[in-house]
């Protein structure tokens, strides 16, 4: 017997959206194609997880019935007609239409041949059972559960399983994504979904590297504590797999959770991957840069920081100025910089570094080069070297006021500072 889960739909969705839904499935009837939500938010409305990221799935033309909806409800079409998908854009969310599908891998780890399917071939390629269910928007079946894999079922166990044994060597990216998904819920690896994620970690090699830091990017920036992620990963073999020096020794936990407590209004994504390399050398970042195929200001920040931990303990003087302090942590990436202070044991190097990130690196005079020459200062190398010097003077407190910076480049000027 086929559940309908209406009155729960629409209590969990806002009226805004399960009024687009409604027309989309009105819409869709009249065009005598089919209209079904899959995905994250069915999986999310049964574990009462908020998730207003709206797909849809149509059985027939997508961008056609993304047209009509538009047209009804002032939404921000994007249509990619190559792909049969479209994107309807709303000040508070968005829905993503596509085509049913399905699809073909010519090899393992190779992106598959997609065509034209119907709502059972396209659930059938998705990654997990829990991921694999569908709510039909039709009016004549509004809010029936189209649940062929046990979804739900896997949902009241806690189990996260693949739909079929080859999943992991069709994609191994699934891999990545069932260790996100096993420490994000709460949940654990159906037991044969485990030994057949032991036997094809090897496949990961398949992967390309932009895939592969796609994955790396959904664990650092989306999943919370993504420190259980690589505890898992360790566990099961897989981060080897990605790099050979990679590891979790339970020093991970500690710093992701202080990064945490220390920066709590700035993305971690990069501070995280500092510290995921932390004990690395030159050659072996240079290795998982090129595995992951880092961005440039991801892969600077990771140098800086194993560079400026080799150096570290030249800021461990209590007495040292702030403006040696700040000339010595210039060169380096504020990213690399909060990763060593969330790695250091030094109390003492602990508040230079924290001085320099919250006081110092924004610190600057109120005087500049132009300034100075109306004081009177020749123009050449003179003026850059006094604007270090009142610089330094403004960050060791010496200067407060712009009086002050003025009657510090007059004495400089004189000779007596």
């Amino acid at each position: 017997m086929t559940e309908n889960v209406k009155p729960k739909l629409e209590t969990y969705l806002p009226p805004p959206i399960i009024a687009l839904v409604k027309h989309a499935g009105e819409r869709a009837s009249e065009l005598a194609m089919g209209v079904y939500l899959v995905g994250g938010v069915v999986r999310d409305m049964f574990l009462e997880r908020p998730n207003y990221d709206i797909d849809l799935v149509v059985e027939g033309d997508a961008v056609r019935v993304a047209h009509a909806l538009a047209n009804e409800s002032q939404g921000k079409l994007t249509t990619h007609s190559r792909f049969g998908s479209a994107n309807l854009r709303y000040p508070d969310f968005s829905i993503d239409l596509a085509t049913a599908r399905r699809e073909i891998y010519g090899r393992p780890g190779a992106l598959p041949t997609v065509k034209p399917g119907l709502l059972a071939d396209d659930l059938i390629r998705r990654d997990f059972s829990i991921n694999a269910m569908a709510i039909c928007l039709m009016p004549q079946r509004f809010g029936d559960l189209i649940d062929l894999y046990q979804g739900k079922q896997d949902l009241k166990r806690k189990l996260i399983r693949i739909l079929h044994p080859d999943s992991f060597v069709d994609d191994a990216t699934r891999i990545l994504r069932a260790l996100r998904y096993e420490q994000r819920l709460g949940f654990r690896l159906e037991a044969n979904t485990e030994v057949l994620l032991r036997r094809d970690v090897p496949m990961l090699g398949t992967i390309s590297s932009d895939r592969l830091r796609h994955e790396l990017y959904h664990m650092l920036m989306k999943e919370p504590k993504p420190e259980k992620v690589f505890t898992r990963a360790e566990e099961l073999g897989v981060l080897k797999q990605l790099h050979l020096s990679l590891k979790d020794n339970g020093w991970l936990d500690q710093k992701f959770a202080r990064t945490r407590r220390l920066y709590k209004h700035i993305s971690l994504a990069t501070v995280y991957l500092c510290l995921l390399v932390y004990d690395f050398n030159e050659t072996e970042l240079g290795q998982v840069i090129a595995r992951f195929n880092l961005p440039t200001t991801m892969a600077e920040a990771a140098r800086h920081a194993i560079r400026l931990k080799a150096k570290l303990h030249e800021l461990d003087e209590p007495k040292l100025k702030p403006s040696k302090i700040y000339r010595f942590l210039r060169p380096y990436s504020a990213q690399a910089i909060r990763a060593n202070l969330v790695a250091t044991e030094s109390p003492v190097i602990g508040e230079h570094l924290k001085l320099y990130l919250t006081k110092l690196s924004s610190a600057r005079p109120s005087l500049n080069g132009d300034d100075l020459l109306k004081m009177g200062i020749s123009a050449g190398p003179q003026v850059g070297e006094m604007l270090t010097a009142l610089h330094n003077a403004k960050l060791d407190g010496m200067v407060k006021t712009r009086k002050e910076e003025e009657e510090f480049v007059r004495s400089l000027r004189s000779g007596c500072p």
